[in-house]
């Protein structure tokens, strides 16, 4: 069953009615641009197929039911504060009080979801949460949210209200991504273009490795990184790490004395560098040329921001070894997938390359599928 049918049948057996809607918001695989989002620098996500789906009707003024597939019970509020809901139904309480926040009149509802996203797979299965819901309540009460304040309102449920430390990132994905295009966007002026990504007109496809080791955002690990760049940026004295010039990173870094610090902000400004160049040889249709790109990304996460784990760098070894002309951990880190840029026609080979390495090491197997830019969130 998809999660379209999921939601509307989960609506329909937990409140006896039809749902006045169904809306559906994706989850996204990051091309390249890790942590470079709340360092207001540049990031290159695409949307994936697989979606998160809330199937939603009016409920009376100031009374809001949740309840999902993927959790027993329905979960039933009203106005709050941060920190009084939690749970994953925190991130739907979060949606309406930054609506609220905002000045807007939150339509009461009554909402089931289901999804397709992996949870915990760094694929933004709580962006797409959010996206979806936060559609769903603009679209109910005929709320005036231009869609590109769209994704500001869905972080600052994540930042405030959930208490994870995330950039503007995924919900801007889940959002505003375009099917067939990666979405190049400025994380400090919100800025976005639509880039050709073609893949199957050039013969070659992503590969989506989910290690199955699941990493969590709210942690002290994500916290640290972001505490650590905002640091080195008032040390430097720039308002933020992308103001830091890559042809002046080595001046930079010797102005700093503390060893990890300076690996982070090399991470951090070689990173944007990477999404530049990365937008150029797409835009040029020089894709294979990109391969390259994300292996050097994925050495940085690794190396320099110190955020893979074996897991994921098993499948990346194993990809590019069975002929990938590049892959990388996508996500915050710590767990999650690795993408591979391979040809069309070696999905099955690099699948069993990655299988065979996870044996070896007695991991548990991965999960892997092709990824194809879908579209933002709308109503079904």
């Amino acid at each position: 069953m998809s999660a379209a049918s999921g939601a509307e049948a989960h609506f329909r057996a937990e409140f006896g009615t039809e749902p006045a809607g169904r809306w559906a918001a994706p989850g996204r695989v990051n091309l390249i641009g890790e942590h470079t989002d709340y360092n207001e620098g540049f990031v290159l996500p695409f949307a994936l197929p697989q979606r998160t789906v809330a199937a939603a009707g009016p409920a009376p003024a100031g009374e809001w039911t949740v309840c999902s597939t993927f959790a027993p019970g329905a979960v039933s509020f009203g106005t709050t504060s941060p920190g009084e809901v939690t749970g994953w139904a925190a991130y739907v309480a979060g949606v309406v009080w930054a609506l609220r926040e905002a000045g807007l009149e939150v339509p009461g509802a009554r909402i089931a979801l289901d999804s397709e996203v992996p949870v915990g797979s760094g694929l933004s299965s709580s962006a797409a949460l959010e996206s979806s819901v936060l559609t769903a309540l603009i679209d109910l009460g005929g709320l005036d949210v231009p869609l590109e304040q769209r994704p500001a309102l869905a972080q600052r449920a994540e930042n405030v209200y959930v208490g994870a430390p995330t950039g503007i990132m995924d919900q801007s994905a889940s959002i505003r991504c375009q099917a067939g295009r990666a979405l190049f966007l400025d994380c400090r002026s919100y800025e976005v273009k639509q880039i050709p990504f073609d893949l199957a007109a050039a013969g070659l496809a992503i590969l989506v490795i989910n290690s199955n080791a699941p990493h969590q955002h709210v942690d002290g690990e994500y916290g640290a990184r972001r505490k650590s760049c905002e640091e080195a940026a008032r040390i430097l004295g720039v308002p933020a790490l992308r103001d830091v010039p890559f042809d002046g990173l080595d001046e930079a870094l010797a102005r700093l004395d503390d060893e990890v610090m300076r690996r982070r902000v090399r991470h951090v400004v070689t990173e944007d560098q990477r999404v530049l160049d990365t937008v150029a040889l797409l835009e040029q249709g020089r894709t294979r040329e990109v391969g390259s790109v994300l292996t050097a990304g994925h050495a940085s996460m690794r190396d320099d921001f110190e955020i893979t784990v074996p897991q994921v760098d098993v499948a990346v070894e194993a990809a590019l070894a069975a002929g990938a002309y590049g892959a990388r951990m996508t996500g915050g880190g710590f767990g999650g997938c690795v993408l591979a840029l391979i040809d069309a026609d070696r999905a099955d080979a690099t699948t069993s390359a990655v299988e065979q390495a996870y044996a070896k090491a007695g991991f548990k197997a991965p999960t892997c599928w092709i990824a194809t830019a879908g579209p933002g969130a709308t109503r079904l």
